[in-house]
């Protein structure tokens, strides 16, 4: 599916984003909001998640049945997820109900109620999602491993909060954070599948029209490298829980691919370096894979493998030993060659859903990068050069730049 790509920005501000996509019924879309747990005042934790909540409890003209029957009985789907760095709203439908799903997106976004009286119960839903991560050790060492990584810097922000920080706000102040940030300069709007530009610009404007524009808000400081330490929660749990990980440059660094290529070929898939070595070889693990995330000053590479306790340590050996080899020797060609293939097949079949194309295209506006069309990304991959992957693995996965966290007995 080749797509097509344009955007439009509105007096207020707005970005609002399309792919035409041929052969497809349905589309994907959604309203992002510049504002994330990196933007939260400290003792506001988890604020920007329980607004996210909030909005669904009821608006100025639907009610909470009402805001989920509104597309479901349509056969479409709303959701939402707050992010570091954003909250984000989508709805998926078919093409000729694109209108409905525009009216409830922005009447979500724009005219929330907010209600005192709604606050006790979503407040409650919040704090059994923080209990049920609490709850939940794979989920857990992904939180503690966080706040380790960036210490002090605010992409260690937990996004759902704390017990104390979510109990003690008010609906005053999830109010004063909407009127601070929803403003129109703030939003990024895009829509993905059967869909004409202009006609899709026009829906926006006529539910968006006459916000404020507002003003931007700074990101986050780029912090330095990470520097390496351990630290272990001791938990009664049947499995020991290690994350291993340190930053990296942000999405819009030239060392992005390459980390992308990196991070496949190291614990990507059940071809990829820790797989075979720790599961395969070893029979040390059921779980082992990496992980990246890109923000918009830093990023995050790491990987995860769950072991019962008497092999923690033979697990965390090999792990080890796996990142000072990649560090040293890098990717031969051939593993090269083979995870670049891997990569781009991944992304081609991913962008087979409309809900992918949307979260690409949002992005593009989001971190202020210039649109990719498929052929352009795919091409950007292919360029990656062995000295481009060699280079950042023995920057990124030396194992003196690591920083380990481990749950369990």
């Amino acid at each position: 599916m080749v797509g097509r790509m344009r955007e439009t920005v509105t007096p207020e501000g707005i970005r609002v984003l399309t792919e035409t996509i041929p052969g497809v019924r349905s589309v994907s879309a959604g309203i992002w909001v510049r504002q994330g747990a990196a933007h939260e005042a400290a003792d506001l934790g988890g604020a920007s998640h329980l607004l996210e909540h909030m909005v669904f409890k009821g608006t100025a003209t639907r009610g909470p049945r009402e805001i989920a029957m509104a597309l479901e009985r349509l056969g479409g789907s709303l959701d939402a997820f707050t992010s570091r760095e954003h909250t984000s709203y989508q709805a998926r439908v078919l093409s000729e109900h694109l209108p409905v799903a525009v009216d409830v997106l922005s009447e979500l976004v724009m005219k929330p109620l907010l209600r005192e009286s709604d606050l006790e119960l979503e407040r409650n839903v919040v704090l059994e999602e923080i209990a049920t991560v609490e709850d939940t050790p794979d989920d857990l060492v992904f939180e503690l491993h966080a706040e380790e990584v960036w210490e002090d810097h605010p992409y260690g922000r937990s996004i759902l909060g704390s017990p104390e920080s979510v109990g003690r706000m008010t609906a005053q102040d999830l109010r004063a954070l909407h009127a601070d940030r929803y403003l129109g300069g703030e939003l990024v709007v895009a829509a993905a599948g059967h869909l004409d530009h202009g006609h899709f610009v026009e829906m926006v404007r006529a539910n968006l029209n006459g916000w404020l524009k507002g003003v931007g808000l700074p990101v986050p400081d780029a912090p330095g490298p990470s520097t390496h330490r351990e630290r272990r929660v001791e938990r009664d749990t049947v499995q020991t829980h290690i994350a291993v990980g340190t930053r990296t440059p942000g999405r819009s660094s030239s060392a992005r691919f390459p980390l992308v290529l990196l991070s496949s070929a190291f614990g990507g898939g059940m071809s990829s370096r820790l797989f075979q070595r720790i599961r395969e070889e070893l029979g040390l693990a059921y779980s082992v894979f990496s992980f990246q995330s890109f923000y918009s000053r830093a990023g995050h590479s790491g990987v995860y493998v769950g072991t019962r306790p008497e092999f923690a340590d033979q697990a965390q050996e090999a792990l080890m030993e796996e990142y000072s080899r990649l560090s040293r020797e890098g990717l031969t060609v051939s593993e090269l060659r083979e995870v670049k293939d891997q990569v781009k097949g991944q992304v081609m079949l991913s962008l087979e859903s409309t809900s992918s194309r949307l979260y690409r295209l949002a992005g593009f506006a989001l971190y202020d990068l210039p649109l990719l069309t498929l052929d352009e990304l795919l091409t950007s991959i292919e360029g990656v050069k062995e000295q481009d992957v060699n280079e950042a693995a023995e920057a990124y996965f030396d194992p003196d730049a690591q920083v380990i966290t481990r749950l369990g007995r």
